[in-house]
C-alpha cells in the first residue's frame, strides 16, 4: 500500500553545478529523478514531480494486484 509519507525527497548538486531532485520510495525501491530548471521555483517542481511519482506508484500497485 502506497504511503506518501514514506517517499524520500533529496536534492543533489552535480559537479556541473546543476541540481537534481530525486524521489525514492524505499519499500519498492522505485526512484524518479529530474534535473531542476533554474527559471522555475523549486517548490513548484517538487510538487509536480511528487504528484507524478505518486501516480506512477499507484499505477504500478494496481497492475501488480
Amino acid at each position: 500500500m502506497l504511503k506518501s509519507e514514506t517517499i524520500q525527497i533529496d536534492s543533489v548538486k552535480l559537479a556541473s553545478g546543476d541540481r537534481l531532485l530525486r524521489l525514492t520510495e524505499p519499500l519498492s525501491g522505485c526512484a524518479l529523478e529530474k534535473k531542476l530548471e533554474a527559471a522555475v521555483p523549486v517548490l513548484q517542481q517538487k510538487e509536480q514531480l511528487f504528484r507524478m511519482f505518486e501516480a506512477a506508484l499507484r499505477a504500478a500497485e494496481k497492475d501488480a494486484a
